[in-house]
């Protein structure tokens, strides 16, 4: 998912593969941040993003919801 920051204007990046193992995240100072799981993802971003932090702050539940459903998915 890509969203677009109020802090950077290169946007922030979050990739999601649970059948993968892929869990990782661009931020606003473009650094890639790489989690064992995406349950350590959805903690990070909770603790260190705010949805005013982008152009589109609804974007950012949108993407906690759809990092939990990928989760989801991904396990079942």
């Amino acid at each position: 998912m890509k969203l677009e920051s109020n802090e950077s204007k290169v946007p922030c990046y979050v990739t999601v593969e649970p059948k993968d193992g892929i869990f990782k995240l661009q931020t606003f100072d473009t650094s890639d941040r790489i989690f064992q799981n995406g349950h350590e993802l959805l903690a990070w971003v909770k603790k260190n993003w705010e949805p005013i932090q982008f152009q589109n702050p609804s974007e950012y539940q949108q993407l906690l919801h759809a990092v939990a459903q990928e989760l989801q998915n991904g396990y079942k």
